[in-house]
């Protein structure tokens, strides 16, 4: 079973509130909702438990995504530094929440060999993971498929992360995918895709995708700006019928500029194929 929500609270809830995002959600009948820490993790202990009760009670899946301030490849050290806060952190702050799965940007290539680059965020994530658990924090951090070729984060580089290091697994964002390789953007390509990730993960990885989606621009470096489906090429129709087909679980999150209003379309068309 596959749940469909927005990356943020709604436009048409009551406030910007995260807590009355979440009712929000709950009264579209959606199932889930990503926390956007993507500028700063500000929320307070407070507020974080006001957010997990309204979430529990509404039965909404709950997910963060960490600052967009973090590259784990950076060359001054106080940088990765502050990287490795701003992810234990979001971590933290989401536990409070409720939240299952921290997304999060990895790092940037800046020149260096992608072989290089692979090593160094696979060993920060690796302390990061156990610094965690030491706390007894469970929760999976999901390092996120991204659409610039300067980006570290292709599919097949979080697949074998996610094998290599225990408690990651990959945020599988289809619009980054597609913008970096003008391809996945078919049925027989999603489910490709979906079958890329059985083999690695297994059929638990399968049934326990976190993706993002999006209409997306792009032009010969990658991803330019995320759009509305009805503004882009997105075949968003295929992409659930794939899902459907291949019997995929998990959640799904929409980053179109117009959130609750994609995520409701790809919400019906599920819900149609049933």
């Amino acid at each position: 079973m596959v749940c469909f929500g927005p990356a943020g609270t709604p436009h048409s809830a009551r406030s910007a509130s995260t807590v009355e995002g979440v009712k929000r959600v709950a009264e579209l009948g959606l199932g889930c909702m990503e926390v956007e820490f993507v500028r700063r993790v500000g929320m307070g202990a407070a507020t974080a438990a006001a957010v997990r009760q309204e979430a529990t009670r509404e039965g909404i899946h709950l997910s963060a995504h960490g600052p967009y301030a973090i590259n784990l490849n950076s060359h001054e050290p106080d940088k990765v530094l502050a990287s490795r806060q701003r992810i234990l952190t979001t971590a933290r702050v989401g536990a409070l929440c409720g939240v299952t799965n921290v997304v999060f940007h990895a790092a940037f290539y800046l020149d260096d060999p992608p072989a290089a680059v692979y090593d160094r965020v696979k060993k920060h994530l690796e302390e990061i993971v156990q610094e965690l658990r030491a706390e007894g924090n469970q929760l999976t951090l999901r390092p996120e498929v991204m659409g610039k070729h300067t980006q570290f984060g292709t599919l097949e580089e979080l697949l074998r992360l996610s094998t290599e290091v225990e408690g990651l697994a990959p945020c599988i964002d289809i619009a980054h995918w597609h913008a970096r390789t003008g391809r996945f953007n078919s049925y027989d390509e999603f489910m490709a895709m979906l079958h890329q990730v059985e083999e690695a993960l297994g059929r638990t990885g399968a049934e326990n995708l976190h993706c993002h989606v999006s209409g997306i621009r792009y032009g010969r470096g990658g991803e330019i700006a995320h759009l509305n489906f009805k503004d882009s090429d997105f075949r968003y129709r295929e992409f659930v019928r794939a899902l459907k087909d291949y019997g995929a679980g998990g959640v799904v999150i929409c980053e179109s500029p117009n959130l609750e209003e994609d995520a409701l379309l790809l919400h019906q068309e599920y819900q149609a194929l049933s």
